[in-house]
């Protein structure tokens, strides 16, 4: 499991395309492509380039929401909201060579979707986020080691990710308290230079990985 994530977002300067090719280009292995708000047509033709470039890097490509795009434009696997199709149904579609991720923000989030056969948990958001509507509660640290405690205690052993409104200086304290990784959006475009923000964060991961 990649211990670093990114989430495309778009800004008046950067399409969603962009986003991803910045984060690629930084040292990012795994891409999400969100396009809350597209059209199939747009999202399909937003696919099909982002597969490209990730191909070109090895980088694993993750469609969210739409299980049917993924299958379609043969992604490597595709990421559920709350409010998605479920994770065991996602499951009888795809098979099993698909990576499937969910969110939770909960235990009892956690303990569905590890029940449902998820191979990975997105769980957020970290702290305030103006990237995402609806936000859900505010875990912070503490947060994460109280789930991931509850999770050793049940035997839930899956890659946890932390994500919303993670930056540089969050990630030895996230790291320490147990995650598996991080996921990142707007705080790579919003940098002055997205490339070397992201490549600023992918060393820091690679450090903390020889110590972990």
């Amino acid at each position: 499991m990649n211990r670093l994530q990114f989430i495309t977002h778009f800004t008046d300067k950067y399409t969603y395309v962009d986003s991803a090719r910045m984060a690629l280009e930084g040292g990012c292995r795994w891409i999400q492509l969100r396009m809350k708000d597209a059209t199939e047509a747009e999202l399909e033709a937003a696919a099909l380039q982002v597969k490209s470039l990730c191909a070109g890097y090895g980088a694993t490509f993750v469609i969210d929401d739409n299980v049917m795009m993924a299958q379609r434009v043969g992604a490597d696997g595709v990421h559920l909201g709350k409010n998605d199709m479920p994770v065991d149904e996602a499951r009888k579609i795809l098979g099993s060579d698909y990576i499937i991720g969910g969110t939770a923000n909960t235990f009892d989030d956690i303990c569905r979707l590890a029940a449902q056969g998820a191979d990975y948990i997105g769980c957020g958001p970290f702290r305030f986020t103006t990237t995402k509507k609806n936000l859900a509660a505010i875990l912070g640290l503490d947060g994460y080691k109280r789930l991931l405690k509850q999770m050793h205690d049940r035997g839930i052993n899956l890659p946890l990710i932390a994500i919303g409104g993670i930056g540089y200086d969050d990630i030895p304290d996230l790291f320490c308290a147990g995650v598996t990784g991080i996921a990142l959006s707007g705080s790579i475009l919003r940098a002055a230079d997205p490339v070397s923000e992201m490549r600023r964060i992918a060393d820091l991961i690679n450090q903390k990985e020889q110590t972990l």
